[in-house]
């Protein structure tokens, strides 16, 4: 039965987009079919297939690896911090999440830079373009944001949005709901399974693409159908010219330091904020009053329909998927790191560890919808933002929906 209910509710999260789809006359089921039968299709390899599954294992240690190198300079900078507790230290979020974000965003800036990641985002994006029929520039977006990022894609991408109506910018919106950066993969696989992390990311791509068609079904020409030059600087001839590497690299550090700042803050004050709400809940004496209840009996029937039939495990995972979306996925994370990664308790039901894995495995949250609205502001008219703020719901929607629908992708083939 749980099977039959997780088949559902791929038709039912299909059919909450359909409901309100700003112009449901004008959706072309035909590519969609395709787009979500290449995710099922895709879920099936990477959960199902023993190479599939030795494929995500490869490219977690990869991230694993990756890690255990950034610790050696860790190590020579906060030593104490890495000794397993000898002095009373021992490693943590700080030391097995975020530091190693120093190595692997400048390891990724480094490979955009020398062109390794533009031609395999290029080419992919191609390729999805002609499978799908989706138009060239979405297609190369949606690859673009899970490598980069939602903010950095819209950034470099300026030109063609501002050539673009203000229909095809709030696909954009849309699809930015449900990315993630990949240089943010290691500090995932720190806390949860890093192969469903991985797993998590072409599954997001493709129902990024298939849930937005269906809110926002968009009719381009032959003539609109163009990818914009964009993202490269002009010296004062009018000539593009490349940063040199070195005050390249050091912004990048750079970046990759405000990143951690970032999402240090981000978390201290979402868990604090949290924990304030319980304290004044508490104050009125009803103890089954907290957050995470509120948020459990709201995100119930999604839980419920990803095949979670035990209602205190659909309440439970309920929980963790709301607090998810008020705060963020670092959050639950934590949360759930210890337990998770020992597949102790709850979490030894593989269909659990999947599906959780893959629905936090996104930046579908309140605050991301600000990051996106602010970056329109700075990039195009005031016509286009004012198109795209008044469609703010359906931006949270998309994102919480993408990721149900990747989950339950994910979910059918790890019973």
């Amino acid at each position: 039965m749980s099977v039959a209910i997780n088949i559902i509710g791929i038709f039912v999260f299909i059919g909450i987009a359909y409901l309100f789809s700003e112009d449901r006359k004008s959706i072309k089921w035909r590519p969609i079919v395709i787009v979500i039968a290449l995710q099922l299709a895709l879920a099936a390899f990477f959960i199902y297939s023993t190479i599939g599954r030795d494929a995500v294992m490869a490219a977690a240690n990869g991230f694993t690896w990756l890690i255990k190198i950034a610790n050696d300079g860790i190590a020579f900078a906060l030593p104490d911090w890495l000794d397993n507790g000898v002095k009373g230290f021992a490693p943590n979020f700080v030391t097995s999440a975020l530091l190693p974000i120093l190595l692997i965003v400048p390891l990724f800036d480094i490979l955009t830079y020398i062109g390794v990641l533009p031609f395999i985002i290029k080419w992919i994006g191609w390729g999805l373009s002609k499978i799908t029929g989706q138009p060239r520039f979405e297609s190369f977006f949606s690859v673009e944001m899970m490598f980069l990022g939602n903010t950095e894609v819209l950034a470099i991408s300026k030109p063609q949005l501002n050539q673009m109506s203000s229909k095809r910018n709030f696909t954009l919106a849309l699809m930015s709901m449900s990315c993630i950066t990949a240089s943010i993969i290691g500090a995932y696989a720190g806390m949860v399974p890093g192969e469903y992390v991985i797993t998590a990311i072409p599954l997001n791509i493709l129902g990024a693409i298939a849930i937005s068609s269906i809110l926002n079904p968009v009719e381009i020409t032959e003539e609109e159908d163009i990818v914009a030059a964009g993202g490269m600087e002009e010296n004062e001839e009018g000539k593009t010219v490349r940063e040199p590497f070195f005050s390249f690299l050091g912004d990048s550090i750079i970046g990759a330091g405000k990143l951690i700042f970032i999402i240090t803050i981000t978390v201290i004050a979402f868990v604090a904020l949290a924990s304030l709400v319980n304290h004044i809940f508490a104050l009125t004496g009803l103890h089954w009053l907290t957050l995470e209840n509120i948020l459990g009996v709201i995100m119930f029937p999604f839980a419920w329909l990803l095949g979670f039939t035990n209602p205190s495990d659909a309440f439970h995972i309920s929980q963790l998927m709301g607090t998810k979306l008020v705060t963020n996925e670092f959050v639950v994370m934590l949360q759930i790191k210890d337990q998770i990664l020992n597949s102790s308790g709850f979490w030894a039901n593989r269909h659990a560890t999947v599906a959780v894995t893959v629905f936090l495995t996104s930046f579908a949250n309140f605050s991301t919808v600000g990051m996106i609205i602010g970056a329109f502001k700075g990039l195009v008219g005031k016509d286009k933002v004012e198109y795209i703020s008044k469609r703010v719901p359906k931006m949270l929607l998309a994102g919480i929906l993408v990721s149900l629908l990747s989950a339950a992708a994910a979910g059918l083939f790890a019973w």
